[in-house]
């Protein structure tokens, strides 16, 4: 029994001298919001959710017949900034897309990367370059390798649209995390999924 306890408390031990380990992860990248240039009648869409298109690639067109006289017609083309999967169709044909307001949703899955959310108690640990060992739910068993590219100078809540706040007489201390954005090695036929959960283990030491 002794020999036993004696090894839980030296892996316990070697864990949290070691490494910094989380499950608040998940594969992120850069989501690019497509919209038009002119406010218009969506007239037809060209793509679905989980279609791989190019750049350059026509998403949707709208009806060219409303804009100004001496309008270019190709505003009324929207097309891909960059090749990648459309992630969501936020508009529908006969819906009105305008300026600022995205039809499409994508993402490169060729640069996804990890965001784990470390405790503030123990972010300051956590450094650039420092190798993480990674799991991901949606591939159980498949080990994936990275490295800690940058830790950010604010907590998560600070980005929430509703930050907390202690209105009332009772405060309740919570403990923050912190986004690390961790480089994914060599994960291009894994076929990640954006959001998909993942465990991180950075090494430290």
């Amino acid at each position: 029994m002794v020999v036993v306890l004696a090894g839980i408390s030296y892996y316990y031990w070697h864990e949290n001298t070691y490494y910094v380990s989380t499950d608040d992860a998940m594969i992120d990248g850069d989501v690019y919001n497509v919209s038009p240039q002119v406010a218009a009648k969506i007239i037809e869409f060209d793509v679905n959710e989980g279609q791989m298109v190019n750049a350059g690639d026509i998403i949707a067109r709208l009806d060219d017949t409303t804009l100004p006289p001496g309008s270019n017609s190709d505003l009324a083309v929207i097309r891909a900034p960059i090749s990648g999967v459309v992630i969501k169709k936020v508009n529908h044909v006969g819906e009105v897309a305008a300026p600022g307001y995205p039809v499409v949703m994508m993402v490169d899955p060729h640069a996804l990367y990890v965001t784990a959310n470390i405790e503030e108690t123990k972010v300051n640990r956590v450094h650039p370059g420092q190798p993480v060992d990674i799991t991901v739910d949606q591939l159980p068993g498949k080990k994936f390798t990275g490295v800690v590219t940058s830790v950010t100078r604010a907590t998560q809540a600070t980005f929430s649209l509703l930050p907390t706040g202690n209105t009332g007489g009772n405060f309740t201390k919570v403990t923050q995390r912190i986004p690390v954005r961790i480089a994914l090695n060599a994960y291009q036929g894994a076929k990640l999924l954006y959001g998909a959960s993942a465990e991180v283990k950075i090494h430290v030491k």
